[in-house]
């Protein structure tokens, strides 16, 4: 993971912001916000553009150097100003060092026009972390993807189409390393035909980099003293996508329709996602509500399992994490979440050591070491050792979340309906028993290992795992845990008088009764993390047999990341990509052969709480041609057809 700290920002007598690290201003002393509407609205002809969108209709501005988010407020306020009132606006931005809340509020201040829409921005501005960072407004009408990263990272991860460019890093003079050939080549790759870009600048070699990857620049008048800015428009072709298996099938046809199978986390994640563009969504659940499995325990926690190496899962997990983390606010605070954060102890040797690496390898507002002593400040108990805190993390209750992503006037829930998929000329449709409950172009499957129930699915490698949490009454003294804390298992501040203890990993059972030995591990567990708390909850007193919890299963595969994307067909697959099983460094043109319209959310493991919502996310972006909300190679990693290319290259017949 890159090594991201906040901005460092001096402040000067007329409460203007300046960069540490690069010596120049964020923003125009003079005005701000005309600096921006000057060069980057008008610059990108954004006024009329806006006014011109079609009903639906999309734009999508792209800028390098998000800064204290001038650019994308004011874009933001035109767009809601002259954009039909179904528009859409992504802005994608990327940020090496973001600006700490308490510097962006301070910046916000010298705005007061924008404070309805800048005081949206600062409530959303939490676990603002490397990498892919997404944040919704306007019920899903405008979203900003912050790509936190060096430019000339993080640009080359982004699968997007952009159709205007603010082109808004510190002065050329000031911040050479951003301004060269490799960067004027990405947004050349991010360009189609027409897209715009407008900067600042007017620094010969920049215009001569720009137009040799293909944009046409004209000099034209600056702001304010200065005189000169530069503005144009792509020329160049629209560059091909990559391997064909993992291409953005063709956007189906009909009406924006489509089918959810499936109401936990995962299916009411994708309806929310989908409802929030436009569409109309039915979700259709086996059991009598929603989250009546794995997603309806009482609390599920913010927990991060990272590594310190970049992985696909860790690089998934923070995007998804800050994800969700945002989303949760939505919900009542106390009640349905808490942001009390979460305690991992250093319970062993190795443990201690993967936490010290950590701890070296991401920031300190995500996680950071305390020894014993702090721990225990903390966490209000007793404790064996000291670990790493999330101070964003903590808990949620996961049914409370799923009724809310649910709730959209777009989404149609049915319940009590165990549904067949059924391939149709038109898309897909839905039946229970001889009744068709719906139709639509679009069907997504998002029931953890059931998927392999329908066709198409059967052969994914998925596992179920059995957990099972046990729920314990509070008592006055075990109401001083403050934070979550985990080793082995977790245990949780109390919710309604009762703390949530888990959760075991049963491999052999295939039910759903909670069983006596489970809780007795869990008990175990509990004291593993503080036996203090066991005596606080007076855990010697119990009855055993008194004691309640619920069982789920998790699913998971081989690689542990989940399956989202689109499906294909497993046989028409092998038989077009054969030749990979001689030689998989080719990349034959043929086109992959969708099940068109088919998608999957699903196997999240113990994780789903952090990355079925952000996975809804990349589900519409799948279907709806957006930007996707992750680094590419990471979408690839969560993608179905892996396991589908993976059997080729290894020459592994149909199962």
């Amino acid at each position: 993971m890159p090594d991201i700290s906040s901005a460092q920002i001096d402040w000067d007598e007329n409460g203007q912001p300046t960069s540490r690290v690069y010596g120049d201003v964020y923003f125009s002393p003079v005005s701000g916000i005309a600096e921006t509407h000057h060069v980057f609205i008008d610059g990108n002809r954004l006024p009329e553009r806006f006014a011109a969108l079609p009903a639906g209709g999309r734009l999508c501005i792209g800028e390098t150097g998000f800064g204290t988010g001038l650019n994308f407020l004011c874009a933001w306020q035109l767009f809601e100003e002259q954009a039909p009132s179904d528009a859409r606006l992504h802005f994608v931005s990327t940020e090496k060092y973001p600006v700490a809340l308490d510097d962006l509020r301070r910046a916000f201040a010298l705005w007061p026009e924008l404070a309805h829409l800048s005081g949206q921005l600062l409530e959303q501005y939490v676990a603002i972390n490397p990498g892919f960072q997404r944040l919704v407004f306007a019920g899903g009408r405008v979203v900003l993807t912050l790509l936190v990263g060096d430019v000339l990272d993080t640009l080359p991860e982004l699968d997007a189409r952009i159709d205007a460019w603010f082109l808004d890093g510190f002065s050329p003079a000031k911040n050479p390393e951003m301004w060269n050939d490799a960067l004027y080549a990405q947004l050349a790759r991010l360009s189609g035909p027409g897209t715009t870009i407008a900067t600042f600048t007017s620094a010969g070699f920049v215009r001569r980099g720009l137009g040799a990857a293909g944009f046409k620049i004209r000099r034209t008048l600056g702001f304010g003293k200065k005189w000169e800015m530069s503005q144009g428009e792509f020329l160049g072709v629209e560059q091909p996508a990559g391997k064909p298996w993992y291409s953005r099938p063709v956007h189906p046809k009909g009406p924006r329709e489509a089918l959810v199978i499936g109401g936990g986390m995962a299916g009411c994640a994708s309806a929310a996602s989908l409802a929030a563009r436009g569409w109309k969504v039915t979700l259709i659940e086996r059991h009598a509500g929603l989250a009546e499995e794995a997603s309806g325990n009482p609390q599920g926690v913010l927990y991060l399992k990272l590594s310190a190496h970049g992985t696909a899962l860790s690089r998934l997990i923070v995007s998804g994490f800050g994800h969700t983390r945002r989303l949760i606010q939505r919900l009542q605070k106390g009640e349905e979440w808490s942001d009390c954060g979460v305690l991992q102890l250093g319970f062993d040797d190795a443990e201690t050591q993967r936490q010290a690496k950590l701890a070296e390898a991401f920031p300190a507002t995500l996680l950071h070491l305390l020894d014993k002593a702090e721990a225990e400040s903390i966490a209000g108990i007793g404790l064996p050792a000291g670990g790493l805190f999330y101070p964003e993390g903590g808990w949620v209750h996961p049914p409370a979340l799923c009724r809310h992503l649910a709730q959209h006037p777009n989404i149609r829930v049915l319940t009590g309906e165990e549904v067949r998929l059924q391939r149709e000329a038109e898309g897909w449709s839905a039946w229970s028993g001889e009744e068709e409950l719906a139709s639509a172009p679009i069907a997504i499957l998002a029931t953890a290992a059931e998927v392999r129930r329908f066709a198409g699915a059967e052969s994914l490698p998925m596992k179920r795992i059995r957990g099972q949490i046990t729920r314990v009454p509070a008592t006055a003294e075990s109401a001083a845990l403050s934070t979550v804390v985990c080793a082995e298992g977790y245990v949780a501040p109390p919710r309604h008088g009762e703390h949530t203890l888990g959760a075991s990993f049963e491999f052999k059972r295939d039910d759903t009764e909670p069983s006596l030995e489970e809780h007795l591990g869990n008990l175990d567990l509990l004291a593993e993390i503080s036996t203090d708390l066991s005596a606080r909850m007076h855990i010697a007193q119990l009855d055993p047999a008194t004691l309640q919890g619920r069982a789920a299963f998790r699913c998971t595969t081989p690689d542990y990341l989940p399956l989202v994307g689109p499906l294909a067909d497993r046989e028409a697959f092998a038989q077009s990509y054969a030749v990979l099983g001689k030689d998989a460094r080719q990349v034959p043109e043929t086109p992959c052969p969708w099940l068109d319209g088919l998608y999957l959310n699903s196997a999240h493991g113990s994780r789903g709480l952090v990355t079925a919502p952000l996975a809804g996310e990349l589900l519409a972006a799948w279907i709806d041609g957006e930007p996707l909300p992750l680094p590419r190679a990471v979408a690839e990693a969560c993608h179905p057809n892996r396991f589908f290319l993976r059997d080729v290259v290894r020459g592994q017949k149909n199962s």
